[in-house]
């Protein structure tokens, strides 16, 4: 509603309302500006109640009139003014109640307000504070998904250098099995050697009994010497075997525990989860050591 109405305009909305045989109200007078709020007009028709009353007394100076024709007529308007005062004041104690309800309405609409506020301020303040909670988790979610995806990264290397040395074993297994099967062809060529030799020895077994137990004894010397051989071998491989087996069982338990980071990851990294406990340390594998007969 508008607020500053000219009190021209109020008092001749007042005059209308009580040339109609109305008493002048607030609302009736509002009603028939069709605008202005109650404070306003109600302290305007105030000074128009006052006004009207020093009209009213004004046209008690009346001219000159027969004395019985003015005596009625002054009675007549002191009894129009009695009247009028008392609507007057009727009307002042209807705006009086008006005001008083507007300002109990107002106070009550303040208090409301107030209440608003202060549960907004609150509301206000717990958000501040979820979001600042929520930010200081989101930065611890993101160190420790930092330090697990450090930890990955080392895990995939150390997986990749147990891999390389893996496929080393593996090639110096099958270069010490083509050495064994060499050894061992070379023995059983020996062997057949040595057993022709013996059997051309034992044809001339008659005339040269010395000069072959001679060479029987070197062949005998020889045969020790590539079973000695032989043994070294077999002992570098069962070594390189079991460094093979031992690489793979340090290759599964790496992987087994990248499986598990990466799942730890997976549920620190969702939004659901409420808290997210560290998870452990995972060692570093010992790299098994090669043997001195295996290098």
């Amino acid at each position: 509603m508008a607020v500053g109405v000219p009190e021209t305009e109020v008092f001749a909305a007042a005059d209308t309302v009580l040339a109609r045989g109305e008493r002048p109200t607030v609302e009736r007078v509002r009603l028939e500006l069709g605008r202005g709020s109650p404070a306003r007009v109600g302290a305007l028709l105030d000074q128009w109640w006052d006004q009207l009353a020093q009209r009213l007394r004004g046209e008690t100076r009346l001219p000159t009139l027969p004395t019985e024709v003015a005596q009625a007529f002054v009675a007549v308007w002191q009894q129009a003014i009695l009247l009028a005062q008392g609507v007057a004041e009727q009307g002042l104690s209807e705006q009086r109640a008006v005001l008083d309800a507007e300002r109990v309405r107002v106070a009550d609409v303040e208090e409301a307000a107030r209440q608003a506020a202060a549960q907004a301020r609150q509301q206000v303040a717990a958000d501040q504070a979820a979001r600042q909670a929520a930010e200081t988790r989101l930065s611890d979610l993101e160190q420790l998904l930092a330090q697990r995806q450090a930890q990955l990264d080392d895990l995939q290397n150390r997986c990749t250098v147990l891999t390389t040395e893996r496929k080393e074993a593996v090639h110096e297994v099958g270069t010490l099995r083509q050495e064994l099967q060499a050894a061992q062809r070379q023995l059983t060529q020996e062997r057949e050697s040595s057993a022709g030799y013996v059997r051309g020895v034992e044809e001339r077994a008659h005339r040269e009994v010395d000069r072959a137990r001679e060479e029987s004894r070197a062949a005998a010397t020889q045969l020790k010497t590539v079973g000695k051989q032989q043994e070294q071998l077999r002992q570098r491989l069962d070594i390189a075997l079991a460094q093979l087996s031992e690489a793979q069982q340090v290759a599964a338990a790496e992987s087994a525990r990248a499986m598990t980071l990466e799942q730890q990851l997976a549920a620190a990294a969702s939004p659901r989860r409420t808290s997210a406990k560290p998870a452990k340390t995972v060692k570093p594998a010992k790299r098994p050591r090669k043997s001195a007969d295996a290098e």
